[in-house]
């Protein structure tokens, strides 16, 4: 594997965004999704499908938003570049708590995440996520069906 100094600039870029992307969803900054995200991104979860940013938006807010604080950890982050695009992939384990004032947490799951990725001139973006739950303890929060499909 040959590896020059843009590898290794693209590889922290990105591993950068896929921090900036689990600080969005625990800050709750949703209306910042153009940071992380390209316009016409796409997002699988078991749930279902979401396109665009008002729609990964509003699906992010609607279940994050009934939690008081959320914390995503994201590990074993393996990047495959090719030119202007690539694939991350990365595992997660996300905390939700209700009540800050809470003991333990309400909701933790382990999940894969795999994304697809392009450099665009304001940074590299997001084009596709896709989520594969691993394990989950608690129980979700009852979900509202998806109209951004």
């Amino acid at each position: 594997m040959t590896t020059n100094v843009q590898d290794l600039t693209d590889r922290a870029e990105l591993t950068d965004l896929l921090t900036r992307q689990g600080l969005w969803l625990d800050e709750q900054r949703f209306d910042d999704a153009d940071t992380i995200f390209t316009p016409d991104a796409t997002v699988e979860t078991q749930s279902g499908r979401s396109q665009g940013l008002q729609a990964l938006a509003a699906r992010a807010r609607r279940v994050h938003s009934q939690f008081e604080r959320t914390q995503h950890v994201i590990s074993n982050v393996l990047i495959d570049l090719d030119g202007d695009e690539a694939s991350v992939r990365a595992n997660l384990v996300a905390t939700f708590v209700r009540d800050a004032t809470s003991p333990e947490p309400d909701l933790a799951v382990g999940e894969r995440y795999r994304f697809g990725a392009v450099r665009t001139p304001a940074g590299w973006r997001f084009s596709s996520v896709t989520v594969t739950p691993v394990w989950r303890t608690g129980e979700p929060p009852v979900a509202t069906p998806d109209s951004d499909a």
